[in-house]
């Protein structure tokens, strides 16, 4: 196809017409179910353009008239790259981006456009509810809405999961260490599933979470070994195809009984939570020490967990949070260092008076004394539900990354 002339300096490039003919074939594509990478192509030759199209969870479906520089480019998302997104009705199904020397026709791109949100719509809808069914599924597994075995094995069946020799949970925690665009939560599902499919046949996920992701997963396997090379898999997967996000995951032990999957959820979540707090992953519920002590009260009465945490940790936590102090930390590497205050001062880079002055404090809004032995036993323990909790340690603003810890720069420091 012909390109419009050059304009002079300042000028706006006109939009270049493309031929109906090409509009047509990229009809008959859809029409003949010819497959999303044959739509792309012809809607590369419509738009006379290299195109990529992807799916809302970010997932590349197919990339046509691109060489490889091109598709990096694409890809990469750089500022010479059109983006614009796939709707049908109010949903989104995807992005279509395009690198082009002359801008489209705008009626004929609307037109491409909402052929390929439809074809995309029509392609990828029996995936997405297939993946949508497991999700519930697992959710009810987990929060003990079905109970009866023959009901877990036949729906897991169904879905292609063989549970008949038990499985295991793997509960994933991913939070992005930037600003990120796009849906990037269902993208972080698809990578796992993916995964999962490859590690551990069979396996089903579901997703939920705001701030963060949280993919809990019900992995087929016959002993623990396989579960914990499916936690071990998931983990080296994701840590390459998600290199800007904090992720965290829990392993249950291995259930033999699929009507004991509700316990093995409960044991990965402890794991997860527990990781979290502590950077360490993949972690095992086996491995989380006296954390498991408090996995009963968690499962059957998490009210009198969270009671506990207001006695204790909630009114440190707070003023933590209102007065960008550390009596947490401090509470915390006071009972790591055995209560010893040279040695916790030194390991916050604090003089000893100001960890006795935080020490007193301490007693004030909780009334814990934890220079006393029955103190520092309620207050490690409270600790210790906090993170059981999932609840995260306090951090007011000067304490975010890139605050300097609250310090002001001076004049002329960037």
């Amino acid at each position: 196809m012909s390109r419009m002339p050059a304009t002079s300096k300042g000028e706006k490039t006109p939009a270049k017409k493309q031929d109906p003919g090409m509009l047509e074939a990229l009809s008959e594509a859809v029409e003949s179910g010819a497959g999303l990478p044959a739509v792309a192509r012809a809607a590369a030759r419509v738009l006379d353009a290299s195109v990529a199209l992807i799916d809302r969870s970010s997932a590349v479906l197919a990339v046509a008239g691109a060489s490889p520089d091109q598709e990096r480019k694409l890809l990469g998302g750089g500022e010479d790259v059109n983006r614009v997104e796939l709707r049908v009705a109010d949903n989104v199904v995807g992005e279509l981006r395009y690198r082009s020397a002359d801008p489209p026709d705008a009626a004929m791109a609307r037109m491409v456009t909402t052929l390929l949100a439809l074809e995309l719509e029509r392609a990828r809808s029996p995936e997405w509810e297939s993946e949508e069914v497991a999700g519930a599924f697992v959710a009810a597994v987990l929060a003990r809405e079905v109970t009866d075995r023959g009901d877990i094995v036949a729906r897991a069946a169904e879905l292609g999961a063989d549970l008949e020799a038990g499985a295991g949970v793997l509960i994933l925690h991913a939070a992005p260490r930037a600003a990120q665009t796009g849906e990037w939560r269902a993208r972080v599902l698809t990578l796992a599933q993916r995964a999962l499919r490859s590690l551990a046949p069979g396996s089903l996920a579901s997703s939920s979470g705001e701030e963060a992701a949280e993919i809990a997963a019900i992995v087929p396997a016959e002993d623990d070994a396989r579960v914990e090379r499916a936690a071990a898999g998931l983990s080296r997967e994701l840590e390459e195809g998600l290199s800007g996000f904090s992720l965290t995951i829990g392993r249950s032990r291995h259930a033999a009984d699929p009507v004991d999957l509700y316990r093995a959820g409960n044991e990965a979540r402890l794991a997860v939570n527990v990781g979290e707090a502590e950077g360490r992953s993949p972690l095992a519920f086996e491995d989380t020490g006296s954390y498991r002590l408090l996995l009963p009260a968690m499962s059957e009465d998490p009210g009198e967990l969270e009671r506990f945490y207001a006695e204790t940790i909630a009114p440190l936590s707070a003023y933590d949070d209102q007065y960008e102090t550390e009596l947490v930390t401090t509470v915390e590497a006071y009972l790591d260092n055995d209560g010893n205050v040279a040695a916790t001062a030194k390991q916050l880079f604090t003089h000893r008076h100001t960890i006795r002055y935080r020490l007193e404090r301490v007693r004030e809004l909780c009334g814990h004394d934890v220079s006393a032995t029955e103190g520092r036993e309620k207050l490690g323990l409270g600790l210790k539900t906090m993170r059981v909790l999932g609840i995260a340690s306090p951090r007011g603003p000067a304490m975010e990354p890139g605050a300097e810890a609250g310090q002001v720069p001076r004049g002329g420091e960037e």
